[in-house]
Order: C-alpha cells, then sequence, then structure tokens
C-alpha cells in the first residue's frame, strides 16, 4: 500500500514541479498563448512521468504479452470503449448538481480541455500520450503494486487503485466516468498482467471523448441536447450496452489469467 500511495505522490509532484517549471519558462515567451502553456505542460508532464516511472523500474515492461498476439483482445478493448461512454455520461447526468463552488471549478476545468481539443496538438497530448502516461502509472505501477500486497482482495485493489485514479483527475465532473473506467482498466490488468490492453481502451475512450468534444464545443451539451429527447437517450443507453456487453464477454473470453 506505501509503494501505491508512494507512486500516486510522486505522479501529483511531478504534474505540480511540471506547471510551475513551464509557468517560469513561459515568462521568456510572453506571446505564447495560455492554451498553448497548457499543451506544452501537459506534454512535458506525461514524457517526464514515462520515462521516471519507466527508468525507476517502477513499472516493469516486457515484449512477453506483444508476442502473444493479443490482437483480438485490443480490438475487444476499443469496441468497448465505444460501449461506455454514453452511458458512463448518462450516469453522470442523472447525479444531483455539485455546490455552487465545486461546479464553478468543474466548469472552469471542462473550459480548460474544450480549449485544449480546439487547438493544435490536443489531440497528442489528450490520446496519444495521456493514456500511456496514465496506464503505466497507475495500472503498471499503483495497480501492480496494489496486487502483489494484497493478492487474495483483487476486486477490492483494482477498486481502490480507479478510486485514486478518479481523484487525481481532480475535476468532479470527470470523477464518476474515471472510476468506472479504471475498474474496467484494472480487470483488464489482472487478466492479461499487461498496461497494452488498458492503453488500446484509454486511446479508444480519450479519442471518442475528444471528437465528441469538437463536435459538440459547449460544455453544458447533455445528451437530451444531442438525441432531442429522453427517450432517444435511453435508447442510445440501451444501444451502448449492446455493444458493451458482448464486447466484455469476448474479452472474457480472449483474455489469459496472469498472476501477479
Amino acid at each position: 500500500m506505501k509503494r501505491a500511495l508512494l507512486y500516486t505522490f510522486v505522479f501529483l509532484c511531478i504534474q505540480l514541479a511540471t506547471g510551475l517549471l513551464v509557468g517560469l519558462v513561459e515568462g521568456f515567451f510572453p506571446t505564447l498563448s495560455e492554451v498553448m502553456t497548457q499543451i506544452i505542460t501537459m506534454s512535458v508532464f506525461s514524457i517526464a512521468t514515462i520515462i521516471l516511472f519507466l527508468s525507476l523500474k517502477w513499472t516493469e515492461v516486457s515484449m512477453s504479452y506483444i508476442k502473444s498476439r493479443p490482437w483480438m483482445v485490443l480490438l475487444w478493448c476499443v469496441v468497448a470503449a465505444f460501449g461506455t461512454i454514453i452511458p458512463s455520461v448518462f450516469l453522470q447526468d442523472l447525479l444531483p448538481e455539485w455546490p455552487a463552488s465545486i461546479q464553478q471549478f468543474s466548469r472552469e476545468a471542462e473550459a480548460q480541455i474544450y480549449e485544449i481539443v480546439g487547438t493544435r496538438g490536443g489531440y497528442f497530448v489528450i490520446c496519444l500520450l495521456a493514456p500511456v502516461a496514465e496506464e503505466l502509472v497507475f495500472r503498471g505501477a499503483i495497480l501492480r503494486a496494489l496486487l502483489r500486497w494484497r493478492p487474495s482482495q483483487r476486486w477490492l485493489m483494482i477498486v481502490v487503485s480507479a478510486l485514486l485514479f478518479a481523484l487525481v483527475h481532480m475535476n468532479p465532473d470527470q470523477m464518476p466516468h474515471a472510476f468506472l473506467a479504471g475498474i474496467l482498466l484494472g480487470w483488464l490488468f489482472m487478466r492479461t498482467g499487461s498496461v497494452l490492453p488498458g492503453i488500446a481502451f484509454h486511446w479508444a475512450n480519450n479519442t471518442i471523448t475528444y471528437f465528441i468534444t469538437r463536435l459538440y464545443p459547449n460544455p453544458d451539451t447533455q445528451l437530451v441536447d444531442i438525441f432531442g429527447s429522453q427517450s432517444r437517450v435511453l435508447l442510445a443507453v440501451g444501444f451502448s450496452l449492446l455493444i458493451l456487453l458482448p464486447a466484455l464477454y469476448q474479452l472474457n473470453l480472449w483474455m489469459k489469467h496472469v498472476r501477479q
């Protein structure tokens, strides 16, 4: 447990240090826009995180899993990502509203994400760098440490890692989806012992969200605004579950159980 908390703390420290460093450098480039500063900060943070966790061997990587040619697992991970977005947003819309101060914080955080999505380089940091960095840390290091700490309580350790994953997003509106996705990502890691399935799912999830955000650039947009009525929203949720549930079934068939 101590290792898992240490890895989480280091992850947050890298994030803070990167923001401070880029903030200092920003003074030498007064023409640099705020959104480009955010993109640079996210890029440096992700790259620094990947380098640190790999160089210190906090995240163990090998070619053994990719040599097993897990193409069907990776394919069904992408399919599963398509089935999770709408049900997750639907559950989020059903949650009671946060207090005004938290709502304001969430709106500002969402506005920043929408600005990044609409800027060149946004896809690179959100959909490519972030999935790799976060999977290496939260599944490859944190969850691996938790599973070794309590091997007889695997699902509890997956829930703990998912909770940490949700909390570090720091945006209350993103936390429910991050928590649920964290459980699914933890299951993928537990069954395969590799971060590759998680990276595939994470990439697909962020890519889908990225393009939806490009299509609907208003942070206040809800599912009913997109589909036109609540009945159509329910149909969309049902259709998504018809994608998600078979994908999970296929993943269960194709994944090989690995002891940590």
